[in-house]
């Protein structure tokens, strides 16, 4: 009941905006991106793409959102910001003159109505996996896949053009979901391992590694395609294109180890990152070392399921810190290790999240990987009610200087 009421209240304030600002949407071309994970990533991509074809074009992303040319801050843990926030942004990229706008949107602004009125041109769903389920309390934001599942696909109503990804698990439901609410919509799909309007080819040629990033690239290479970019210009963006802060961020020390950092904080995204440092030769016969903790006041079901992932990749493992909020860290680290003891592997638990890198620097050796996980580019961490300034970077470096 609570929920629904402040949806409505959400829906009531989005409605506001839209006739304040004129329902800006409708005179520019959006694309929406959502989905568990890759969202960033395939935002900054199609942004990246469209710029280096000339295009105008404005983006908001987890990290910032880039309007008319000026960067402006999101907010602590923000994705798809308040609906007047977004408003104001389309408009000032419509008055700008811009003819794109790349919006990276979550599945709790879409069921909260923070995007009602937007106009997507595009829409893609990246992928649909396990978050959000069951949280301290029992019940978490979505309390269900199949709620997860709908709630993503509103996307879809307001969308004139569909993206989704045939290999993904939520193909088949999505799919089901489009039957039986939407018929209006033009629907395409990519796949690396199934047949697709868009597949992978030998002609993308691309810096990013890892399966994962291959589905960001194609979605973005889908996009760019529906959007009537020329092919050759399309995969020459994507040879330029560098990653955005936090996401795969790599470090090469003179120690003579390997640092990543990776905003990777769900189990699919864990999955992805791990495996693709460890399928990669070019970082060595060392070990690597992990360090994670799972959010406070979050999915609970996954904690123990990211700490078996995290032994299946990792030689060592040290939990700690990630926006705990009101719940015990210990606690939140017990139940990340409760996963990792059912592999026979051993942690070790270093509440500081500061202290933790740094352990983590003095144990490296040369050829080893230390992989940072779960907060990448963002610049706070929740302790109890309150927001302190933080920067992984800024912090690893640091560590690697003593």
């Amino acid at each position: 009941m609570i929920r629904k009421l402040k949806n409505i209240f959400h829906l009531i304030k989005a409605i506001i905006a839209n006739i304040v600002y004129g329902f800006p949407s409708r005179r520019i071309k959006v694309i929406g991106i959502t989905g568990t994970d890759g969202k960033t990533t395939t935002s900054h991509l199609i942004y990246h793409i469209l710029k280096s074809c000339g295009k105008k074009v404005s983006v908001i992303s987890s990290i910032y959102a880039n309007i008319a040319g000026e960067k402006f801050d999101t907010g602590f843990h923000v994705t798809t910001p308040d609906s007047f926030q977004t408003q104001k942004y389309i408009s000032s990229a419509v008055n700008h003159g811009d003819e794109y706008f790349v919006l990276e949107t979550t599945a709790h602004g879409l069921d909260q109505n923070r995007v009602w009125g937007i106009d997507y041109m595009v829409s893609v769903l990246t992928n649909i996996t396990h978050e959000h389920i069951k949280s301290v309390s029992g019940y978490d934001y979505f309390g269900s896949y199949d709620n997860y599942l709908k709630s993503k696909s509103l996307i879809m109503r307001s969308s004139k053009k569909i993206i989704l990804n045939k290999d993904d698990q939520s193909y088949e439901g999505v799919m089901q979901t489009l039957k039986n609410n939407i018929t209006s919509s033009l629907i395409f799909t990519y796949s690396l391992n199934n047949k697709a309007d868009f597949m992978w080819s030998e002609s993308i040629k691309t810096e990013l590694i890892g399966d994962y990033n291959k589905y960001n690239i194609l979605a973005a290479i889908s996009v760019a395609n529906i959007l009537g970019i020329e092919k050759d210009k399309i995969l020459k963006a994507v040879s330029t294109f560098k990653l955005p802060k936090g996401r795969f961020e790599v470090i090469n020390t003179d120690k003579g180890f390997t640092i990543v950092i990776d905003f990777a904080h769900t189990i699919n995204g864990l999955n992805q990152v791990l495996k693709t440092v460890k399928n990669n030769l070019i970082y060595g016969n060392g070990k690597i070392i992990h360090v994670f903790g799972c959010a406070g006041l979050r999915d609970i079901a996954k904690r123990p399921k990211m700490g078996k992932i995290s032994a299946k990749y990792s030689d060592l493992i040290i939990l700690t810190e990630e926006d705990f909020r009101t719940e015990d860290v210990c606690k939140i680290c017990a139940q990340i290790g409760s996963g990792i003891k059912e592999t026979g592997k051993k942690y070790i638990v270093i509440e500081n999240r500061n202290q933790a890198i740094n352990k983590a620097v003095s144990l490296a050796k040369k050829d080893d990987v230390i992989i940072f996980t779960g907060k990448g580019h963002e610049q706070s961490l929740c302790r109890g009610n309150k927001e302190h300034p933080w920067d992984e970077r800024k912090a690893i470096e640091h560590a690697i200087l003593k």
